[in-house]
């Protein structure tokens, strides 16, 4: 897969890794979509690159064929990377009583249906484009986090909803491989997101020195450094690459 020319889609693109992600794929000669609910960072950072933002709630089919409508409209789309999500903590049980379920509803809707429903809308139309010489039409790239494997205390909702998008990652790969299309999926540690970089110099320091090697936050350079690999080797297919310096969390 060739980033030069072609179209991406990144949700969750205003901020974080989706706006690392999105950087990358401009100095790569890549166009960009910049989906997602914050509306001044979006417009910002598309203006910054050369690109178009969509206001889009992952959850929406009308708002995800918007994002499909002005990708497909610059270009060849040739990709999609899902970076929207939301990570709340609550225990099952706590002080006020049994966790909420609506919360739980939500965090299942925008990190699994929302995943779902972009990845649908954007392989619909990457299937109906004219092949690469080595048969591939697009590459989904997914993200997790290394919660699904080892979901701390107050995460049932979040780790739960990243891992079934594991769970995901083999049968969509399959079910597209008459396509072209190719579906990773990265899951992520601890790394310098927005919502981490608003807590406490010493709460991130404190993080940081939880991970093995190297021994810090990880950079949303590092994750658009792997996303870039991931397009390119087109034998990556059908997988999750824990993306965390060794790190495997503790209870709490």
């Amino acid at each position: 897969m060739d980033i030069q020319n072609s179209v991406f889609i990144i949700t969750g693109g205003a901020s974080g890794l989706g706006a690392a992600t999105a950087r990358m794929l401009v100095a790569n000669g890549g166009k960009v979509v910049l989906a997602d609910v914050q509306v001044e960072a979006g417009e910002k950072l598309a203006a910054e690159l050369n690109g178009t933002f969509v206001k889009c709630d992952v959850t929406s089919e009308a708002d995800g064929l918007a994002v499909i409508a002005a990708a497909t409209a610059m270009g060849t789309l040739r990709g999609l990377v899902n970076c929207a999500g939301v990570a709340p903590a609550i225990k099952t049980v706590g002080k006020d009583g049994p966790h909420p379920l609506d919360v739980f509803q939500r965090v299942v809707n925008i990190n699994l249906i929302g995943t779902f429903n972009m990845c649908r809308l954007a392989a619909d139309a990457m299937g109906k484009t004219d092949a690469t010489a080595q048969g591939e039409r697009g590459v989904i790239i997914n993200t997790a986090s290394v919660a699904a494997y080892d979901g701390q205390i107050g995460q049932a909702a979040y780790a739960s909803s990243k891992a079934a998008v594991v769970g995901l990652t083999l049968p969509m790969a399959r079910d597209l491989s008459r396509s072209g299309i190719r579906v990773m999926t990265i899951a992520p540690g601890i790394f310098e997101t927005p919502m981490l970089l608003g807590m406490p110099q010493e709460v991130q320091d404190a993080l940081g020195k939880m991970v093995p090697f190297p021994p810090r936050l990880g950079k949303p350079d590092e994750y658009a450094h792997l996303a870039k690999s991931i397009i390119e080797n087109v034998m990556l297919n059908g997988e999750t690459i824990r993306l965390d310096g060794a790190i495997r969390m503790q209870p709490k």
